[in-house]
């Protein structure tokens, strides 16, 4: 019977990479230089041959199919056969197969070869001739034919092919030499086989890496629901075959989201055959020991011993290990499936009272482990039992601590399988409809909530905090979050704190009313504080004070974010964080508390609260624009913008595109600027979301400002803060430099004074070092010529000035300038050129420019660089270049900068042509080298 990777499965969708297929351009290119006569690259020591290996399903076969037509397309003659495993015991089946279209081209032989191919292609068995005689006829067969025209012979399931056709076709292709042939065969990993032997050059075809699998489905089943998507994604481990047939075991409702899918994943026979293709050959001490390792998930061996009260012998698992579908590690303990479906298998095919049978003896066992005991005994359970719920629901909060929100969300939904009343089925329906909210699952949310029907029991509160999460982390709704959550407050207005999740609906609150720029959502949150004690309302009270009234308590604000951020347990809940992290984004303090957001990042990004993480990411990257960090800024807002757009949530994806409005405005990229800016506008304006309307008007305002289009910029920046009445909101406190500068630049001269000083009767300077110095500057700005200097100086000489790079350089440009008006060239030139050296390093390229400009006009010109056309390291390549150059593995790196090791690898293939290396080894030596040049290089020349 032919393998399962001789079948043919639906080919990849065209136009995702090279060929027609996705994630595999390395693969293809080495093939393509089988047929190309100037690159002789992987034809080895036998010619141009190649032998293609890898687990089933994962391609092998649709790379031959493109190759094939590849090199039909080129002119080339194909030649292909199969290996089969019921023709492996019939001599020279593979080689009738393969060579039978050339049956005519026999004839033009001489007598002798000719006679012997005859009785090849007759496969008469008496008449066979030996493989010596064979290969020599079959030798002479493919070069007249290459001397037609080009060949390629390809040979599929190379394993499988008979030992006669094996020897005969090693013979050929060892002696081809120049002619025009070349040998593709693919083979199982694992499996020897005689082909193999012939020495052919071997590339290993791994699973599709994460972004080419969802590229994949995507491509082929564009409607799956993320939820749905996320878990195919990770039972299919990359593997092509799997991740075009998993979504057909569902239906249509299963692949929407709209109905959750089974526990147990069902496997069609194709897969079966692919992934655990001799198990029902095991024998039946084998098959319960493996039932046993699938269902034990992560215990070791010595866990499943005592479930089976130490009748299990490890030798039972060896017909497994032989067949290749587990290989159990005595020295570690571990028991591990050959692929993840292979373990799906063994749980699927088993009868579901066997399962039960052992979910109840592992939760006997686990008795040291809550959680999962319980999950076994909900396993084990055949109807409704609410002891087993309530454990359940302690399960489900242990897994919600532990970062694990969206374990909890389906530990919740068993719990309400298993409710014998209906009051409690729905108050955990709808426990986890809101946990669905943060566990990025919101496509699961409606169904959970219709689910949950309205009873007694139900808690409705909370119903109207997942619907209003709803609204704005997928529609972007806030304004019907909003009355949904008014519509709350009065329905309960007699409640005690008792009913209430109070971190969900507070939260619900709080995002409503960061981003509407409205007083009523603020005011709607005081009120719902009220109803609890103040120290359980801390960090919302702290955001309420940061944003709502900064200035008279801004000192008691600091204060409170110091004693908040240091209480907080080392594993800190992530709705605890994240109202601390805004609150000290708005006063400017958050680079005190990142390791705190860090650590929270890193607890719950995988299978965690991503609603959570996703702004922590965007929080970090506003702080990294704040302090110049702008590299890091942008890095962070792509992780967080990744997984905004990978789990569904629109309204943080149109957050952090906001902000890189604005960060590539800073960048001096107008266009990507303007049409970020304009995107974002037209998303955010008829949702009245206030916050992002006024980000994009500030890379608006940026973007003019880099090129000189005060105008332009006065009517941006006037629209997020009217002149004359500075607020103390956000982000308006930031932008009283702009708005002052760009009317002094368009003759409001007047306006430019009244504005800085109903700033400073605002009391905006007591906010923070930051928001003074932006008034100080602001002041200078647009202070009368008698007084300007003075106050540029003040400006400059606040504390920690240097901590804001971007303030700085803009105070140092200005004042630069007033000293160039004033003919003071020798004194405009130092703070230019501080200027200029800033712009340079934070990457802010329109003012470098602007600076330069400035430059020339007092009579200095700047150099230009030694090599204009080498790269340079980002701040982030130059860390990681740094790391790597002291050993650390990329792993190690990885852990420390909280990013894959994937990611430090694709970083390190850049960094290397940029310092002109091409080992780890020489990492050192290149950045001393580099250091070296940079301080020895002079930036200005006079």
């Amino acid at each position: 019977m032919a393998t399962s990777e001789s079948r043919r499965y639906p080919a990849q969708p065209a136009g995702c990479d090279s060929g027609g297929l996705v994630g595999r351009a390395h693969e293809l290119a080495l093939i393509d230089s089988l047929f190309a006569d100037q690159d002789r690259t992987g034809y080895g020591p036998v010619g141009r041959g190649l032998l293609l290996r890898g687990d089933p399903g994962v391609g092998k076969t649709t790379l031959l199919d493109v190759a094939a037509a590849r090199a039909s397309a080129a002119g080339r003659r194909v030649l292909r056969a199969c290996g089969a495993e019921f023709e492996a015991g019939v001599s020279f089946a593979m080689i009738h197969q393969m060579l039978y279209p050339l049956r005519g081209d026999a004839d033009l032989l001489p007598g002798p070869q000719r006679d012997v191919l005859c009785r090849l292609f007759d496969l008469t068995p008496a008449a066979l001739p030996d493989p010596l005689t064979a290969g020599t006829a079959v030798l002479a067969l493919l070069g007249a034919a290459a001397a037609e025209c080009p060949l390629l012979l390809v040979a599929d399931d190379a394993p499988c092919i008979d030992p006669a056709s094996a020897t005969v076709l090693a013979f050929a292709v060892r002696r081809l030499g120049q002619a025009p042939v070349a040998l593709l065969a693919a083979a199982r990993t694992g499996l020897k086989g005689f082909l193999p032997f012939v020495g052919l050059p071997e590339r290993t075809v791994p699973p599709l890496d994460d972004q080419s699998a969802a590229e994949l489905v995507e491509a082929r089943w564009p409607d799956l629901a993320p939820t749905v998507r996320r878990r195919l994604l990770a039972q299919a481990a990359g593997n092509p075959l799997a991740l075009q047939e998993l979504p057909t075991t569902l239906n249509d409702r299963q692949r929407s989201g709209a109905q959750p899918v089974p526990s147990v994943l069902p496997l069609s026979e194709r897969l079966l055959d692919t992934f655990a293709p001799e198990l029902d050959q095991l024998p039946g001490a084998t098959r319960k020991a493996l039932l046993l390792a699938a269902l034990a998930a992560d215990d070791d061996l010595d866990t499943i011993r005592v479930t089976t009260r130490c009748l299990l012998d490890l030798d039972d698992l060896a017909p497994a290990q032989r067949a290749r579908l587990v290989h159990a590690d005595t020295a570690s303990g571990q028991v591990t499936f050959s692929h993840p479906l292979t373990r799906s298998a063994v749980v699927y095919l088993a009868p579901p009272g066997e399962r039960r049978a052992v979910h109840q003896a592992l939760s006997e066992v686990l008795v040291f482990d809550p959680e999962r005991q319980a999950c076994h005994l909900a396993e084990a359970s055949t109807g409704p039992d609410e002891a087993v719920a309530r454990a359940l629901d302690k399960a489900a909060l242990l897994a919600r601590l532990r970062g694990r929100a969206s374990t909890a969300v389906a530990t919740l939904v068993r719990a309400a399988e298993l409710s014998p009343h209906p009051g409690d089925r729905s108050r955990r329906l709808v426990e986890a409809a809101h946990l669905a909210t943060m566990a990025g699952q919101l496509d699961q949310v409606t169904w959970l909530l219709a689910d949950a029907g309205q009873t007694p029991q139900t808690p409705d509160v909370l119903v109207f905090a997942a619907t209003a999460h709803l609204l704005t982390n997928n529609e972007g709704d806030v304004t019907a979050a909003y009355r949904l959550l008014t519509r709350a407050l009065d329905s309960t207005e007699d409640a005690g704190p008792d009913s209430w999740d109070r971190y969900g609906i507070l939260y619900a609150l709080l995002l409503v009313s960061l981003y509407t720029l409205r007083p009523e959502p603020w005011e709607l949150l005081r009120k719902a504080m009220v109803r609890f004690e103040p120290e359980q309302v801390v960090p919302f009270q702290l955001c309420y004070d940061a944003y709502v009234d900064p200035t008279r308590t801004s000192d008691a604000i600091r204060e409170g974010l110091d004693r908040a951020f240091a209480a907080l347990p080392p594993a800190a809940a992530p709705w605890e964080v994240i109202p601390l992290a805004f609150a000290a984004v708005a006063m400017d303090t958050l680079s005190d508390y990142r390791y705190a957001v860090r650590g929270m990042i890193e607890r719950e990004r995988d299978g965690g609260a991503i609603a959570m993480v996703v702004p922590a990411l965007m929080l970090l990257c506003q702080d990294s624009y704040v302090h110049g960090q702008w590299d890091e800024a942008e890095n962070l807002a792509q992780q967080g913008l990744e997984l905004a757009t990978g789990y569904g949530y629109s309204f943080w994806e149109r957050q952090i595109r906001a902000v890189l409005a604005s960060g590539a405005a800073l960048r001096g990229d107008v266009d990507l600027a303007r049409a970020r800016s304009k995107e974002t506008t037209t998303w955010a304006a008829p949702r009245g979301m206030g916050v992002t309307l006024a980000y994009a008007r500030s890379a608006g305002h940026l973007a003019a400002m880099g090129q000189g289009d005060f105008e332009e910029a006065h009517t941006q920046v006037a629209q997020i803060d009217p002149p004359s009445a500075p607020s103390a909101g956000i982000p308006n406190r930031w932008v009283v430099l702009d708005l002052v500068e760009a009317a002094m630049r368009t003759g409001r001269r007047e306006e430019a004074r009244a504005h800085v000083v109903a700033a400073q009767q605002g009391g905006l300077p007591r906010i923070g070092t930051r928001i003074a110095i932006i008034t100080a500057g602001a002041a200078a700005v647009a202070a009368d010529d008698e007084v300007a200097g003075a106050l540029f100086e003040e400006a400059l000489a606040l504390p920690e000035a240097a901590r804001y790079p971007w303030e700085q350089a803009r105070i140092q440009f200005a004042y630069g300038q007033w000293l160039r008006r004033t003919r003071d060239t020798a004194r405009a030139r130092i703070q230019l050129r501080a200027a200029m050296e800033t712009f340079d390093r934070i990457g802010a390229r329109a003012m470098v420019q602007r600076a330069r400009n400035e430059l020339r006009a007092t009579g200095v010109a700047a150099a230009t660089r030694s090599d204009p056309a080498a790269p340079e390291l980002t701040a982030q390549e130059r860390q990681i270049a740094e790391l790597a150059a002291t050993g650390l593995t990329n792993k190690e790196i990885g852990a420390r900068l909280f990013l894959s090791h994937r990611t430090v690898g694709s970083h390190l293939h850049r960094i290397f042509p940029k310092l002109g290396i091409t080992t780890r080894a020489a990492l050192r030596a290149a950045l001393e080298a580099g250091a070296h040049e940079a301080h020895s290089e002079g930036q200005f020349q006079s």
